[in-house]
């Protein structure tokens, strides 16, 4: 599987996808890293692992559907054949998730579908949830919604601050997007009645699909 990876900042995830596919037995490459944002940090993840990155900026186009053509574009001339959005701060068209039905997924920091959006740990914490997370899923053109591949549960302290518990949840986070994309490339999941059905996990993975805590 050639994957594109879009990002928005630091690119904490895209290093672990990058070195998950670094292993020989991992069956996904990484051919692209897209960022939104020309001074993501990410770009220089990808450019010292060899990867060719790129940035092209929403703000240089005045209409969602023409940046999104743009972007579609460069992934194909990339190569790819599936995306993985590894802290992507846009919320794309219709259009394009179109176009990349199926071949898209998200990670997002909680345990979907609670909390969805932004500021979810400081949104959890005063729920008073005993448990969040983070889950990633095939995207749609709603935000936050999809079909669920793999969730992480993370316990919430009760001395938690916003702070430390997305330390943990982002820890989580790094295991958890190389173990779902990895099951996707391995052809393990499928898509019935908008649920993710996976077939039996290859050995040295938790059948549940639930990453514990750190």
């Amino acid at each position: 599987m050639k994957v594109g990876v879009l990002i928005s900042g630091r690119g904490s995830n895209l290093a672990s996808l990058i070195e998950a596919c670094a292993a020989p037995d991992f069956p996904a490459d990484i051919v692209t890293v897209i960022s939104n944002n020309p001074g993501a940090k990410g770009l220089e993840i990808a450019e010292k692992a060899g990867i060719p990155a790129r940035a092209i900026n929403h703000r240089d186009f005045a209409k969602r559907d023409t940046f999104d053509a743009c972007l579609s574009e460069a992934l194909e001339e990339a190569g790819a054949d599936f995306i993985c959005n590894a802290g992507f701060m846009r919320i794309l068209t219709d259009g394009f998730v179109e176009k990349w039905w199926n071949r898209q997924i998200n990670i997002h920091p909680s345990l979907l579908p609670a909390f969805k959006g932004l500021n979810v740990h400081a949104r959890a914490i005063e729920a008073g949830v005993r448990i969040s997370g983070a889950t990633v899923h095939y995207v749609r053109p709603e935000m936050d919604e999809g079909p669920i591949i793999a969730q992480a549960a993370v316990p919430v302290m009760m001395d938690d601050t916003e702070e430390t518990l997305a330390q943990r949840v982002l820890e989580a986070e790094h295991k958890l997007y190389p173990l779902a994309l990895r099951l996707v490339a391995e052809g393990r999941v499928r898509i019935v009645n908008e649920r993710a059905v996976i077939s039996p996990a290859p050995e040295g993975l938790p059948p549940t699909l639930i990453v514990p805590g750190l």
